[in-house]
């Protein structure tokens, strides 16, 4: 079995981006990403640490905006105001949201010419459509990581575990795009090793530790693991039992370093786009 280097995608996708962000400044334009944070949730910060470090690497400027106990309607107000500020080319916000409150009642707020990760039901109904659009940056990584590793996807078998509109779906209608034949997996799928076992391509995102196990993937399988779940000792584990599959799949994402250093790349290419139109 294969590891793939997650980090080393991100890499070559990071000097392509610092390279293009590098014009750009020269030109008179400074990418910006301004990152909304409606909550105090220390994996949320550590999150955002690790973008800022990831945008400075880069030449992107990255404008965090902290809000103490907001309520929807503070949240809502600041990406109306982040969306009409001609200096800030993409804007994410952050996760947990103020109780009641879902990502799809705030992404209708972020500019879809701004919504650099696909947070905007406006984007997801482009990328539905087969328009330009930017795609939820993890389920991005999922098809960037394929392509990198030169994995065939045009009539190839595809299971997506997980259906959410973060990773689930998008990453299903990029596949669709490259032409693969797709089953989309979730929580009331009967039999689901019986499906995910016909893949050549095994897309899992549920968000449960080490749920998919030898008996779910097919002999010589591209695994990408989406999962990232923390364990007692701090680590992180992702939705595959790797060690159970890892004589069974010709390929896996680790985790962590797998769809992770990817995911935090194409944020950056996608404002880096943002900033070029």
């Amino acid at each position: 079995m294969t590891l793939i280097d997650g980090r080393a995608i991100a890499a070559a996708i990071t000097a392509e981006v610092t390279e293009t962000a590098a014009k750009l400044r020269e030109s008179g334009t400074a990418p910006t990403l301004a990152v909304l944070v409606p909550t105090d949730d220390d994996a949320t910060a550590w999150y955002v640490r690790s973008i800022e470090r990831a945008a400075k690497k880069v030449g992107v400027d990255c404008r965090v905006v902290q809000l103490e106990k907001p309520t929807g309607e503070d949240v809502t107000r600041e990406l109306d105001k982040l969306s009409a500020d001609p200096s800030v080319h993409g804007i994410i916000c952050q996760t947990p949201l103020p109780e009641g409150v879902t990502l799809d009642d705030v992404g209708a707020h972020i500019d879809p010419r701004k919504d650099v990760d696909g947070a905007n039901p406006v984007s997801l109904g482009r990328l539905t459509a087969g328009l330009p659009t930017y795609a939820p940056a993890t389920a991005a990584a999922v098809l960037e990581i394929l392509k990198r590793e030169q994995v065939a996807l045009s009539g190839a078998q595809v299971a997506v575990v997980g259906r959410s509109t973060i990773v689930g779906k998008p990453a299903a209608l990029l596949l669709l795009g490259e032409h693969a034949t797709v089953t989309v997996c979730h929580s009331r799928t009967k039999d689901l090793a019986a499906v995910t076992k016909t893949a050549d391509v095994l897309v899992v995102a549920v968000g449960r530790a080490h749920f998919i196990g030898a008996d779910h993937v097919k002999p010589g399988a591209v695994v990408i693991d989406v999962g990232t779940n923390p364990t007692p000792e701090g680590g992180l584990v992702g939705d595959v039992d790797q060690a159970a599959v890892e004589e069974i799949a010709g390929s896996i994402t680790p985790v962590p370093g797998g769809v992770g250093p990817v995911t935090t790349s194409l944020l950056l290419r996608h404002t880096v786009t943002a900033a070029q139109s």
